[in-house]
C-alpha cells in the first residue's frame, strides 16, 4: 500500500441531488465495492446496534455469482467485526478502510497495529466519561469517537481528537457523526485500487456504493480506473456520478441486478410474496 494521499481534490464534485439514478445494466461487466453502514445496513446510535437485514446475506450470495466473483465489501469495519458479527464470510472484505483485505480463501493480509492507539484509547475513555452520551470504538487499526448521540458535542470531539492524534502522530478520518485516529494512513480508495489489481476483479469495471465522506476516496479512485461512485443519499456534494436515496434503495437498486440475472429466482420470490 504505497499510496497514502487522498485523491478527492482531483475529481469532480457534484450536487448529490442533480445525480441519476443508475440502471442495474450499468453495472454490465463491473467490479462492484460496497461501503457497508449507511449502504448495507441502516446507520445506528452505536457501531453495536446495527441490524443486518435478514435478506442481506442472500443478497450478496446472488450478486457474487452474477458478477462472477467481482464482488467485496469495503468499509471502516475491521474484519474480524465483520465476519464474525454480521456474518460476511463468503465475500471478499478490505477492512478499516483498507489497512486489512481478505480474498476468499485466503488470510487476512492486515498492517500492524499503531502501539499509540492505546495510550490514544485511554485519553478517550477518559474524556468521555464526563459524556455519556459519548461513545469510544476500540477498533484493532483505529479508535473511533462517535457523537451521534451528542451532536452539540462535534466540535469538542473534533478538537479532542486532533489533539490526541498531533500528540501521537496518528491520522485522522472523519465520518458521519464520528471521528477515527489510526496509525495507517489507508483510505477506501487505496483499497479499490489493490483489488482492481488482483485477477478476480481485473476483467471488471470498477464500481463503489458507498455513503460517507470516508467513501469519496473510493468514488474517485473508481472514475480513475474507468468506472464510477454512486452516492447514497440525496442532499450535499460527493464525486459520485450517481445517487440512491438511502439504504432501501440500494438494496432495490442490487436486488434488480439480481433479477436480471436470475429472473427465475425473481419471479419466484414476487410469487411467494
Amino acid at each position: 500500500m504505497s499510496e497514502t494521499k487522498s485523491d478527492t481534490q482531483s475529481h469532480a464534485v457534484h450536487d448529490v441531488a442533480a445525480l441519476p439514478v443508475p440502471r442495474a445494466n450499468s453495472l454490465a461487466g463491473a467490479s462492484l465495492f460496497l461501503d457497508f453502514d449507511g449502504t448495507l445496513v441502516d446507520l445506528a446510535d452505536t457501531p453495536e446496534a446495527v441490524v443486518v437485514p435478514a435478506q442481506l446475506p442472500a443478497l450478496l450470495a446472488n450478486l457474487d455469482t452474477a458478477l462472477h466473483g467481482r464482488l467485496a465489501i469495503v468499509s471502516g469495519r475491521d474484519i474480524k467485526t465483520l465476519r464474525d458479527d454480521f456474518g460476511l464470510t463468503n465475500v471478499t472484505l478490505a477492512g478499516s478502510h483498507g489497512a486489512q483485505i481478505a480474498m476468499l480463501g485466503q488470510p487476512v493480509d492486515s498492517v500492524a497495529r499503531a502501539a499509540a492507539l492505546d495510550t490514544a484509547y485511554a485519553h478517550l475513555i477518559a474524556f468521555a466519561q464526563s459524556h455519556p452520551d459519548l461513545v469510544v470504538e476500540d477498533k484493532p487499526l483505529g479508535i473511533g469517537l462517535h457523537y451521534r448521540q451528542a451532536p452539540a458535542m462535534k466540535e469538542r470531539c473534533q478538537d479532542e481528537a486532533r489533539k490526541v492524534a498531533s500528540a501521537h502522530n496518528l491520522s485522522l478520518q472523519h465520518g458521519k457523526m464520528m471521528i477515527e485516529l489510526r496509525g495507517e494512513k489507508a483510505h477506501k480508495g487505496m483499497a479499490i485500487a489493490r483489488l482492481m489489481e488482483t485477477a478476480r476483479f481485473a476483467g471488471g469495471r470498477p464500481v463503489f456504493i458507498g455513503d460517507d465522506v470516508t467513501d469519496e476516496d473510493g468514488f474517485t479512485k473508481a472514475a480513475q480506473l474507468g468506472g464510477a461512485g454512486i452516492k447514497v443519499g440525496v442532499s450535499g456534494k460527493t464525486g459520485a456520478r450517481y445517487a440512491l436515496a438511502n439504504v432501501r434503495a440500494v438494496h432495490e437498486f442490487l436486488t434488480s441486478i439480481c433479477a436480471q440475472q436470475f429472473p427465475e429466482n425473481h419471479r419466484h420470490s414476487k410469487e411467494q410474496g
